[in-house]
């Protein structure tokens, strides 16, 4: 097992405790640090682009259905 050095990331407990011994104005500024984005790899980019053609496909189908209801 590999021990944890500087560079590791806290896990989600020691970052609860963390934010839950600081003021409220500690908290507003350890809140103001943004996330870069992730870079996406190929299969990520293929599974949110499927995902972009099945909402609007689905979009599509309920339009179609609520027309066709309608007449």
């Amino acid at each position: 097992m590999m021990k944890p050095t500087a560079h590791d990331s806290p896990d989600l407990a020691e970052q609860n405790l963390v934010l839950s011994t600081l003021e409220p104005n500690q908290l507003a500024a350890a809140k103001k640090n943004r996330v870069p984005r992730r870079q996406l790899k190929g299969p990520e980019l293929v599974a949110l682009w499927g995902l972009r053609v099945y909402l609007l496909f689905m979009i599509a189908v309920v339009i179609y259905q609520a027309w066709t209801g309608a007449h």
